[in-house]
């Protein structure tokens, strides 16, 4: 590295072994900034025996992974789960922790804070939460640079959980909370043009779009088909790998397997996850027999397996932001139908990698499933195109990006 080695405060809401894709994508950029030479406090949230048995025992990369290097240190802040997801964490508000204390500690070129809203309360509406802007008051005190980074699009949290009549009323007041909770920081970055456009029209403060959401396209790759879960099954196979929450949608994956069973007999629906519908789910396929599997959460070789093994991913979410799963999937060299969101557009090219289907449009998803299915030229035409449609979000290239805005904002307030 030519430039000096930064000093980066990270703050985040979600970490290992809490499981979402916040927390591998926070991990992942965690690492390559060290890897550089960076010099990283990590601020993550603490597990306790508040949580399911099941949330700390998950095999998933975390602190263990950083802790060899000389120039990481760390600190696990205080949670209780969250109100509305018994699973996921929520910071102690600040009287209980002092973020400028740890701050004015370490003393950082750079402060960096992912999911913002969240750590703040947005998701539990302010029921929980530090009850205010993390990071803001060192940042201020000291003229250092502070940069949010958006992950989950809230809003459409909010219009799917509370419903289109409550958030009608809410509607007026979206932009305000938007505007308080963008105006503190310096920048605001978005991995997708999409939701940074939809969160300007909100008010948004200081918006920018930087593609830092990438994944590891050596890790994900069709060569991974030597890790098939399932060797011996040779039935077409339709794969989703998610959270098992309502926002996800995974339901209406239920609801249209007979319409793709009625086109493909043998096809087979593969669910991948965990969550608190999980039950609802096994309850709902169980007359499916099997022809739908609920394989409970999934790790390591086995997981980069199934993203080879399937023949079609699929997601039904309305709620994704620039979405970790698809671009697993597509780097795979698998084939996605995904429904039309925030971001899709730019990961799902129709026809050239996979279809966008119709939101909550049960017969549109299905055709579109059968469509690659049905047509093994059209489904070889995809899986080929599939991984060089999404090899410009390699990590590696989206870590630079990052690393470059970082630079460019510690230059700026030196001058």
């Amino acid at each position: 590295m030519n430039k000096q080695p930064l000093r980066i405060a990270l703050f985040t809401g979600l970490y290992a072994p809490f499981l979402t894709g916040v927390s591998v994508a926070v991990h992942q950029r965690v690492r390559w900034l060290l890897q550089q030479g960076h010099e990283v406090f990590l601020v993550h949230p603490e597990i306790n025996d508040q949580y399911p048995k099941n949330v700390g025992k998950r095999p998933m990369s975390g602190l263990e992974e950083l802790e060899h290097f000389p120039n990481f240190s760390a600190y696990s802040f205080p949670t209780k789960p969250l109100i509305f997801y018994k699973s996921l964490p929520q910071p102690l508000h600040y009287r209980h922790w002092s973020d400028t204390k740890l701050l004015e500690k370490f003393e950082p070129d750079i402060i960096v804070v992912e999911e913002a809203p969240q750590m703040r309360g947005f998701y539990s509406l302010f029921l929980q939460g530090y009850g205010r802007p993390i990071g803001v008051e060192y940042a201020k005190k000291t003229r250092t640079p502070i940069i949010s980074i958006f992950h989950t699009d809230i809003v459409a949290y909010i219009q799917y959980y509370l419903g289109n009549l409550f958030f009608q009323l809410m509607r007026p007041i979206i932009p305000l909370l938007v505007k308080q909770s963008t105006k503190v920081y310096d920048v605001s970055l978005f991995p997708s043009q999409a939701q940074l456009q939809k969160y300007q029209r909100l008010n948004c403060i200081r918006g920018e779009y930087v593609p830092y959401q990438g994944i590891d396209c050596q890790k994900f790759h069709p060569r991974n088909i030597i890790y098939n879960p399932i060797p011996h099954d040779h039935r077409p196979t339709i794969l989703f790998v998610g959270r098992i929450t309502a926002e996800k949608n995974v339901t209406q994956l239920i609801d249209m397997f007979p319409l793709i069973a009625a086109e493909i007999p043998d096809v087979h629906l593969v669910i991948v996850g965990s969550g608190p519908m999980d039950k609802e789910l096994r309850r709902r396929s169980q007359k499916f027999g099997s022809g739908i599997t609920i394989w409970g959460e999934s790790h390591g070789t086995e997981l980069l397996g199934w993203f080879a093994r399937a023949d079609v991913f699929v997601n039904p979410s309305v709620t994704e932001n620039f979405c970790t799963t698809n671009n697993e999937a597509l780097a795979s060299g698998t084939p996605v139908v995904a429904v039309v969101a925030p971001s899709t557009s730019e990961q799902v090219f129709p026809g050239v990698n996979g279809f966008l289907a119709q939101p909550n449009n049960l017969r549109d998803f299905a055709y579109k499933v059968v469509t690659i299915i049905g047509n093994p030229q059209l489904k070889e035409e995809m899986t080929q195109q599939a991984r060089p449609s999404i090899i410009e979000y390699d990590w590696s290239a989206c870590t630079q990006k990052f690393e470059s805005k970082l630079y460019q904002l510690v230059e700026g307030s030196k001058k």
